[in-house]
């Protein structure tokens, strides 16, 4: 199960780096970034595809677009000089507390008919 957590985060990784690289392409303009953009996903999916092994796809699902949008949120913030109010920080720890919950719920750890 620890591996399927290991896919996860670089499954999150891959999703972050690929909307960076989605911003920096300028509206696909800019070449490189847009090579980026399409390593960061295609891993992401990849990296996705192999967690669902192990772990259920309402668990992975939640905590890959949970924590994805809060990632990449904040590297708007800090890369790209995003606004950040009250309720932008508000919603993210709304996130947060949500892939909490679900990381804390009896049996959506393991993917349905998995016997690893």
């Amino acid at each position: 199960m620890k591996k399927g957590y290991v896919y996860l985060c670089i499954a999150i990784i891959g999703e972050v780096f690929g909307a960076s690289m989605l911003k920096a392409s300028d509206g696909f303009t800019n070449v490189l970034p847009v090579i980026g953009l399409i390593i960061g996903m295609g891993s992401a999916f990849l990296f996705l595809s192999l967690c669902l092994r192990t772990l259920s796809l309402s668990l992975v699902y939640a905590i890959w677009a949970g924590v994805g949008t809060a990632l990449t949120a904040l590297l708007g913030v800090f890369i790209w000089n995003e606004p950040f109010g009250w309720l932008t920080g508000l919603g993210l720890l709304f996130i947060i507390g949500g892939v909490v919950l679900l990381n804390t719920l009896p049996g959506t750890q393991r993917a349905t008919g998995d016997s690893k």
